[in-house]
């Protein structure tokens, strides 16, 4: 059976660190984007010069409408999902006596319900009553999700914290479908996400402090979601892996 992976926020950062190594693991790759077309093909530029097969799908997880498209394209261009990384995701700063609805809302939007409405579509596919047969999914989570955010970011740890009692739920739910899901949970990685609140300056002061003395790089975390995808995995499910260097 041919593994084909749907790759969430797939352009930048992680995810398309995720959707890189999948395609040297021999995955069909799904790079997913809401906005940057240009980065998507980037990506997927990249994995075919390594000898992969990659294409790029616009679709917004916030939208109903966009996930159903976005998976029904996949299907018909790459074939029926084997594995989805949950990783498309807004960070957000704000101190609650400031938040809003509207703030609230989007954040949820994204992060919670996008990777919910994903994992629907991949199990539609992925679970034996379906006629599939098994799969995976990663989800992509955070250490903040454990710690609270630490202040001006309690909204996104708590969006992150439903996303660890999602993995653990859903896991225990689909497990008789032949279906894993597991999460990873990132410290502090070097990433664009960071630019609005420090860029640079941030990662280079905070990550001396973490305890194996740096920020993490999306490598970090791209290797490890394929590995948690793979048969040597093929015993862990429910499970939140954190990578934090010990943070």
């Amino acid at each position: 059976m041919e593994k084909v992976i749907v790759v969430t926020g797939g352009s930048r950062g992680i995810g398309a660190s995720i959707a890189k190594h999948a395609g040297r693991a021999g995955y069909k790759v799904c790079v997913n984007y809401r906005n940057r077309a240009d980065k998507a093909e980037e990506i997927v530029a990249a994995i075919e010069a390594e000898g992969g097969e990659a294409k790029a799908f616009q679709a917004d997880v916030s939208r109903e409408e966009d996930v159903a498209r976005l998976f029904a394209d996949v299907d018909s261009a790459l074939g029926p999902v084997t594995a989805l990384a949950n990783n498309a995701g807004i960070m957000a700063v704000d101190f609650v006596e400031d938040m809003t609805a509207e703030i609230l809302n989007h954040l949820w939007a994204i992060n919670i319900t996008g990777s919910f409405l994903c994992a629907r579509e991949a199990i539609r596919r992925m679970a034996r009553k379906h006629g599939g047969s098994g799969g995976v999914i990663v989800n992509l989570s955070s250490i903040a999700g454990k710690k609270g955010g630490r202040g001006q970011r309690v909204h996104y740890a708590a969006s992150k914290g439903a996303i660890n009692t999602m993995t653990i739920g859903l896991a225990a739910e689909v497990a008789g479908e032949g279906i894993r899901v597991n999460a990873v949970l990132p410290g502090l990685v070097d990433t664009d996400m960071h630019e609005p609140w420090g860029g640079k300056k941030r990662i280079d002061t905070i990550g001396p402090t973490i305890p194996l003395g740096r920020a993490g790089v999306p490598d970090d975390v791209g290797a490890a979601v394929i590995w948690l995808m793979s048969d040597e995995a093929s015993f862990i499910t429910g499970a939140l892996l954190e990578i934090g260097g010990g943070s």
